[in-house]
């Protein structure tokens, strides 16, 4: 695949100073040009107005977001007045679910979106269930920050190993009431880092279609995860913070596993775009990138992460206490059992090559809809290059003077002593899991 040269973030510009209300009230109050730039923090008229050439063609934007703490770099770079330094007016909409945040951005209500970083994939595709709508992620929004929690009846007897929960969900399957997980979108992170942990322990997470299986696979809208524990109607989930330290916070459940247990810097979720759009509107698409580029950069100085659950944990965005989100956005785990550590794998947004579109994940994702029957035969693992766009990320990064970016084919490792080359034989890798549901 060819790609420009690719940037990275060794000269991040600096934030402003004000969030976006403050820049828009103060403007008004000062009036004029010169008055706005000095309410910006000194910004020169060249770090701050966008160029005729450089305007978006499309300068309305609505995003898409679920109530989830990686988040954040889209609302932070709307409240914070990121979006509008490149001259996007940006708007934020919050959905019930991944399936209202694919189907909103396919019909265009949305422009860009949060998304989990298979949707794309499997929505370019066509697979369960999704109407074939091309899209493509030019950034990736975070790392880490994900994990498996179980209901408390299980504390003290099964943690990381999920050999350790088979006996339970043997005993279970036999009396004809299979223990019950959940994720939160078919094709998504959540329910690949769930099968891939339950198949580690030998126990089946079944074919899409629930075929096959140990256990009921089910789908949950993150905010509806706790609630969901709260009443019995399921045994554990996996899901991006802050639900698995507020299922510890309200005495319902503890934390088996964090997602960079099982793969550090594992990818997350994604800007996305449909392939219309970006292809009509490329100058729109750079100008939010850069505003997520410096929205990110903030972030990741752990100084702004108590202003940063400040903004996100409002009731318009996570809706849920600061002191709950902040926690192991510090690295800060406590799982809820008696286990506790300073993870430095925490949840991040712009630090190790973190934005980057890394063709590798896609490959990756693309042999578990192989393993997991989401596909019959063996997919072309070559359309990566129409969904996941480090062109257009290089692009728009020359553009601010981040440079030192790039691509990065290295192998990965998982917790259960596998590695994934992504320069290997993709179809071998596939087909080399025990556990499998491979269709053709």
């Amino acid at each position: 695949m060819k790609t420009r040269p690719t940037p990275t973030a060794s000269s991040p510009l600096s934030p402003a100073s004000l969030n976006r209300r403050d820049f828009l009230r103060k403007g008004a109050l000062l009036g004029g040009t010169a008055a706005l730039f000095a309410a910006l923090g000194q910004k020169s008229r060249a770090a701050t107005v966008v160029s005729a050439s450089e305007a978006p063609e499309h300068p309305d934007v609505k995003f898409g977001i679920i109530a989830l703490t990686d988040c954040s770099p889209i609302v932070v770079a709307h409240e914070k007045g990121f979006f509008a330094k490149y001259g996007i007016r940006s708007k934020i909409s919050k959905e019930a679910s991944w399936a209202v945040i694919r189907d909103r951005l396919s019909t265009g209500d949305n422009q860009a979106t949060h998304m989990l970083i298979g949707m794309p994939y499997a929505s370019s595709m066509g697979l369960l269930g999704s109407p074939k709508k091309p899209m493509i992620y030019p950034w990736m929004l975070n790392r880490n920050g994900q994990a498996i929690s179980l209901k408390k009846s299980f504390r003290g007897k099964v943690g990381a190993d999920a050999a350790a929960l088979k006996p339970f969900v043997d005993a279970a399957k036999a009396a004809g009431k299979p223990l019950t997980f959940a994720q939160t979108f078919p094709p998504g992170t959540h329910a690949m880092w769930m099968r891939y942990w339950l198949a580690s322990g030998g126990i089946h997470p079944g074919d899409a279609a629930g075929g096959g299986a140990d256990v009921n696979l089910v789908t949950i809208p993150p905010p509806q995860m706790v609630s969901n524990m709260r009443v019995g109607k399921m045994d554990g989930f996996c899901v991006g913070e802050p639900w698995n330290a507020r299922a510890i916070d309200d005495g319902i459940g503890y934390t088996a596993l964090t997602t960079q247990d099982m793969w550090k810097d594992h990818p997350e979720k994604v800007c996305a775009f449909t392939a219309e759009f970006a292809e009509k509107n490329p100058k729109t698409v750079k100008a939010v990138l850069k505003g997520l580029h410096d929205a990110s950069v903030w972030l990741d100085d752990l100084n702004n992460r108590s202003e940063q659950c400040d903004i996100v944990s409002q009731p318009s965005y996570i809706n849920c206490p600061k002191e709950i989100i902040l926690g192991r956005l510090l690295g800060d785990y406590d799982y809820g059992d008696g286990r506790k550590k300073q993870d430095e794998n925490y949840m991040h947004f712009s630090k190790r090559n973190c934005n980057f579109p890394q063709p590798k994940f896609g490959k990756w994702w693309l042999t578990q809809f192989r393993r997991w029957g989401m596909v019959e035969g063996a997919p072309d693992y070559s359309a990566i290059d129409q969904v996941c766009r480090p062109d257009l990320y290089t692009e728009a990064m020359a553009e601010i003077g981040v440079t030192d970016r790039m691509i990065d084919n290295s192998p990965q490792k998982f917790f259960d002593g596998t590695t994934f080359d992504p320069s290997g034989d993709l179809e071998a890798y596939a087909k080399s899991f025990a556990i499998n549901s491979l269709k053709g």
